[in-house]
């Protein structure tokens, strides 16, 4: 495929492969961009900003509209475009086509949305006689740098709001999965999207990043992926606005009067979807003493139960990682925490880029696979004394975007929503839920701003503040 900018399809000479994650065979190829592009296609964005922010409202939405109705016609080919791309079992990249559909349907709806309010100035005596209102106006251009993980659905999160907003969008997909953005891409432009206001340029964030953040024309930045990177580009980015989702080592707190079964079967599908490469993925289980053994059976049943391999194998349950690197390290993590006591239960097992789901129990949270995030096909069991020393647990961490309880203990469970630190949590089912109307986002290192076509075109507007005298 080629890349999208100033209103065209580059080609370079210049290519990267896409490679299946499972067998390394090759896809496709995309164009390596390389700073050059980036000032380019940022200099054919400024028009295409002017041309959204003189766009009505109701003509935004109809784009939007249109490209969700276009993703409904090719369900099937984006679902297993994610799949045979990302890794994630085709089952998972259908679920994914249909919630990037929606998110951008979502986005459509934002757009007849947006609005200012009046001000009661008169609410202090220097305010007498003024009458005051607010204007919401698009940042101009926004860049969305989007993770490997979710190729569609977090690319539809960033440039569903940002066209709804009246803001022009400069898209960096990541370099592992470029083919369902620049898909996406095509259908946006299929529905009509000015050509002027959408680029999206492929190849390396090593060597884009500093074109793409530094550069004063992009007035929001939009970043998922590592606290590591996410803390480069802030520090890149100067007065820009910035929303950032970052990285997780998401916590379940399991108290006696959990159901074992019931936890077991919903951390098989939590901290395993997507070979655990989902930064809300259950991660830490910690699990109060009564519970504790007997989750841990249970939960070892079904994680055993559990088939990792051909993603495109419809009866496959787990796919591989993203790149064999990933799994090398996913195993020598595992390694280490077995080296310092804990106790593999089942799974580990590394051929390639797949690794067999792990349980680990007797895990510590200094051991890398609990304190640091993971992202891969495993979680760690620890024990906990009471829901004192859980809560502890759980907020031992520089991160927090998920966690979640299974108590039937209201007052617990209230309690735990109060005192964990962590952007969403979930009451009796597992970390990795998310559904697309809600605020998404993370609290310490996990981020800043949140996400949802509701919320994330509010980061991507700007207020202007009216005063008639």
């Amino acid at each position: 495929m080629q890349l999208f900018f100033n209103a065209e399809w580059v080609e370079l000479s210049e290519k990267t492969e896409v490679l299946n994650p499972f067998d390394g065979s090759v896809i496709d190829t995309v164009p390596s961009a390389s700073p050059a592009e980036i000032t380019a296609a940022i200099d054919g964005l400024t028009k295409g900003a002017e041309t959204m922010r003189n766009m009505p409202s109701h003509q935004r939405a109809e784009i939007l509209r249109k490209t969700a109705g276009l993703m409904r016609e090719r369900q099937e080919e984006l679902g297993r475009l994610i799949s045979t791309e990302e890794g994630k079992v085709l089952a998972e990249g259908r679920i994914e086509a249909e919630r990037a559909t929606e998110t951008i349907d979502l986005s459509a709806d934002e757009a007849r949305r947006l609005h200012g309010e009046t001000v009661p100035l008169d609410s202090t005596p220097g305010g007498i006689g003024k009458l005051g209102f607010t204007l919401r106006v698009p940042c101009g251009i926004v860049a969305a740098i989007t993770p490997f993980n979710f190729p569609l659905n977090l690319v539809a999160h960033k440039i569903g709001p940002a066209i709804a907003g009246g803001n022009a969008v400069l898209l960096k997909p990541a370099s592992d999965t470029p083919l369902s953005s620049l898909k996406l891409v095509k259908l946006l432009l299929e529905a009509g999207l000015p050509e002027e206001a959408i680029a999206c340029v492929t190849g390396s964030g090593a060597a884009l990043g500093q074109a793409i953040c530094s550069d004063s024309r992009v007035r929001k930045i939009s970043f998922t992926g590592s606290a590591e990177v996410g803390e480069q580009i802030c520090r890149l980015a100067g007065l820009k606005r910035v929303t950032m989702e970052l990285g997780s080592n998401s916590p379940v707190i399991v108290l006696d009067d959990a159901n074992p079964q019931k936890v077991a079967e919903t951390i098989a599908v939590t901290g395993f979807a997507n070979a655990g490469q989902v930064c809300i993925s259950s991660q830490r289980i910690l699990a109060t003493p009564h519970i504790h053994d007997d989750l841990l059976d249970a939960l070892t049943t079904k994680v055993s139960q559990l088939t990792a391999g051909n993603q495109l194998d419809e009866q496959t349950h787990i796919g591989p990682l993203v790149r064999e690197q990933d799994a090398q390290r996913v195993e020598e993590w595992l390694g280490q925490a077995q080296s310092k006591g804990a106790e593999l239960r089942c799974g580990g097992e590394r051929s390639g880029t797949v690794i067999q789901p792990a349980v680990l129990a007797n895990v510590r949270s200094d051991m890398r696979m609990s304190c640091e995030e993971l992202f891969g096909p495993a979680v760690g069991v620890i024990r906990a004394e009471n829901i004192d020393d859980a809560i502890r647990l759980a907020n031992d961490t520089r991160f927090g975007l998920s966690a979640a309880v299974f108590t039937q203990d209201i007052d617990k469970a209230i309690r735990f929503a109060r005192e964990v630190d962590s952007g969403n949590l979930h009451i009796n089912f597992g970390t990795a839920w998310r559904a697309e109307t809600m605020p998404y986002g993370g609290l310490k290192d996990s981020g800043m701003g949140k996400e949802g076509p509701k919320y994330a075109i509010e980061e991507m507007t700007e207020t202007k503040m009216v005063v008639i005298h």
